[in-house]
């Protein structure tokens, strides 16, 4: 792995934690019940949270940029989540969540300037991400920067984040998977139960599809562990997400990107302590592996 890749998937560990407090966070909670999403289930604010950046999109849209749900899982809540509140509306009210979960996570863990430093690197880390086929990177990025340092870096995570979860679908498509698939191989090399991937809506016999597909592959042994070329060609597709992530981070450049890694360690280490982030992300990008610290 060059020094960039590996730059790449440090930062990533780093970055996602960070940008998946939204998810889980009481405070986004909170904020989603005001907006008047239904919050006994995580998913009508994770699809408002998240797609609002593209506008009123409708399943399809949304089952293309996601990739691993299935489509009749995001058809239960889009468009309907729209009647509850607006695009413009929900992106508001994700800043008001953040700006009241980070303020709480970062409350003595960072110097005012510190924070601001932060911030400033991770912009810039984010403005050098290629938004070309990469669509939910560069809806984030055309939204405006939000003024405080707490909020840029957040978005900054969140468009460094959606980045390589669009290069990540390259990489399944490159290499063959379809959504159900991915996850199902995903879950076979031991990176997450089966059980996690439960939400992403697709049938038990969806999923035994896929198995049976993936094992006419050579992918899924008799006793249903991957083999090691299913193995060996989960971790191409890494790698390849690595690649295809690294321009960031090749722009940033290495001594500025180990600053901010070292500034974004205490943020990271109040968010771990808080204690709401499953230990296994099935979130949004993929099947990538999250490998919280």
């Amino acid at each position: 792995m060059s020094e960039y890749l590996s730059v790449a998937r440090r930062m990533w560990h780093l970055l996602e934690p960070l940008h998946a407090t939204l998810y889980f966070a009481p405070e986004a909670r909170q904020v989603a019940a005001d907006l008047g999403h239904d919050v006994s289930s995580r998913w009508p604010s994770y699809f408002a949270w998240r797609t609002a950046p593209l506008g009123a999109a409708g399943p399809e849209l949304v089952a293309a940029t996601y990739y691993t749900f299935s489509p009749r899982m995001i058809a239960r809540y889009l468009p309907r989540i729209w009647t509850v509140a607006d695009p413009a509306k929900v992106l508001d009210a994700r800043l008001l969540a953040m700006d009241r979960a980070l303020t709480a996570l970062t409350d003595g863990r960072l110097s005012a300037a510190q924070l601001a430093e932060a911030a400033r690197l991770a912009r810039q880390a984010a403005e050098n991400a290629g938004p070309a086929a990469r669509p939910l990177a560069a809806a984030n990025r055309d939204l405006p920067w939000p003024d405080a340092p707490h909020l840029v870096l957040w978005q900054a995570a969140t468009v460094l984040r959606e980045h390589r979860g669009d290069g990540h679908l390259a990489a399944l498509l490159t290499c063959g998977l379809d959504p159900c698939e991915a996850l199902v191989s995903f879950a076979a090399i031991g990176a997450a139960p089966a059980a996690d991937f439960a939400g992403r809506g697709w049938s038990a016999q969806e999923w035994s599809d896929a198995r049976h597909r993936l094992a006419a592959r050579g992918w899924i042994a008799p006793d249903g562990t991957a083999t090691e070329r299913a193995r060996k060609e989960r971790d191409a597709i890494e790698r390849t997400t690595d690649r295809l992530a690294a321009g960031p981070w090749r722009a940033l450049g290495h001594s500025r990107a180990e600053r901010l890694a070292h500034l974004l360690h205490p943020v990271v280490g109040a968010v771990f302590e808080a204690g709401y982030l499953p230990r296994h992300s099935t979130l949004g990008i993929g099947a990538v592996k999250v490998g919280y610290p």
